[in-house]
């Protein structure tokens, strides 16, 4: 089975659901030594198998799959429907209609089988830990099962399931908290304390990221006891990522100074840009997938028309260091 302890570079490049993770970027990352993981979230499981076909011709080494696991979470109905009605301006201001807000478990069985089938070195899981059976299931096939964690009771719960490795996650990450609770907001306890604290009870391989931003972070993590260490924005501009140009744009001419989270887009506690659409949602209810399937249109829309107020813009409080570089030039110089 393979062991994060046994990369060339002990570079983990975060999974990136949406559009910034393309095989030729996961394929790019293990090529340089790393491992490379590809973003099952929100694609259709035919998807995924033709993103791991692509991958298989791009690279021999390693290469992961992550994996959304299902929340039962309903949120308050009163809630989600004044949300939903708040959205409506600015969905007719771009030309859409606000999305049906629902329940979905992303394809689930049939990705797992897909996993299985295709038996990549490895498979994370984020929002929460899967059965046991689940994890049994990826390790009897050969392939190492990682959950995300953001606290030491996270880990515990994994650790007791089956997990053979764990992803820490800290405050400043971009993208969506890997928390098993959506209601709750996350913990904001520097990376450092939680990998510390979550080592204190595990001896499995963990990589730890969020705000990554150069290679004092990666050593400063390295010597605190992270295998290998995970990143995500710093990646946002590789010429192999597939971030659209607008997100691109952002990251890069200096419009943004700054990084919030928020539910607004998702139901789900996630770091963006500080743009307009994060300051007037404050108040965006817990509810994910719902807030999701809700605020999609508005976010195809506003990609579409090159709006970044509206557009979810995604990033780590280390946005500023990302680069435009070929990934094999990123990952070498933060390892």
């Amino acid at each position: 089975m393979f062991d994060l302890r046994d990369l060339d570079k002990p570079i983990v490049g975060a999974p990136m659901a949406g559009g910034p993770t393309t095989p030729e970027l996961a394929a790019a990352v293990t090529n340089a030594g790393g491992l490379g993981f590809l973003a099952a979230g929100y694609r259709a499981p035919e998807d995924v198998e033709a993103q791991l076909r692509s991958v298989a011709g791009l690279t021999g080494g390693p290469v992961g799959v992550n994996l959304f696991v299902p929340d039962s979470f309903q949120p308050e109905p009163g809630l989600l429907d004044a949300y939903v009605e708040s959205l409506r301006p600015e969905a007719a201001a771009l030309g859409v209609e606000v999305g049906n807000p629902r329940n979905d478990d992303d394809g689930w069985d049939a990705k797992l089988a897909i996993v299985l089938e295709a038996r990549p070195a490895a498979v994370s899981f984020t929002f929460g830990c899967p059965e046991a059976s689940v994890l049994a299931r990826m390790a009897g096939a050969g392939i190492l099962p990682i959950v995300t964690v953001t606290t030491a009771a996270e880990a515990q719960c994994a650790v007791a399931a089956g997990a053979r490795a764990l992803a820490v996650q800290g405050p400043n990450a971009g993208g969506h908290r890997g928390t098993f609770s959506q209601q709750e907001l996350p913990t904001d306890q520097l990376l450092e304390q939680t990998l510390a604290s979550i080592r204190s009870v595990t001896g499995l391989p963990l990589a730890a990221g969020g705000g990554v931003a150069g290679p004092d972070d990666v050593g400063r993590l390295r010597a605190q006891g992270a295998d290998a260490v995970q990143v995500g924005t710093a990646l946002l501009l590789a010429d192999e990522a597939g971030t659209n140009p607008v997100h691109r744009a952002a990251l890069s001419n200096g419009q943004f100074t700054g990084t919030s989270l928020t539910r607004a887009y998702t139901g789900r506690y996630a770091r963006g840009l500080t743009n307009r659409f994060i300051r007037e949602h404050l108040d965006a209810p817990a509810g994910y997938p719902h807030l999701h399937h809700a605020t999609a249109p508005l976010r195809k829309a506003a990609v579409a028309q090159g709006n970044p107020d509206v557009a979810h813009l995604w990033a780590g409080t280390g946005f500023a260091s990302a680069a435009a570089a070929p990934a094999a030039s990123i990952i070498g110089s933060l390892a």
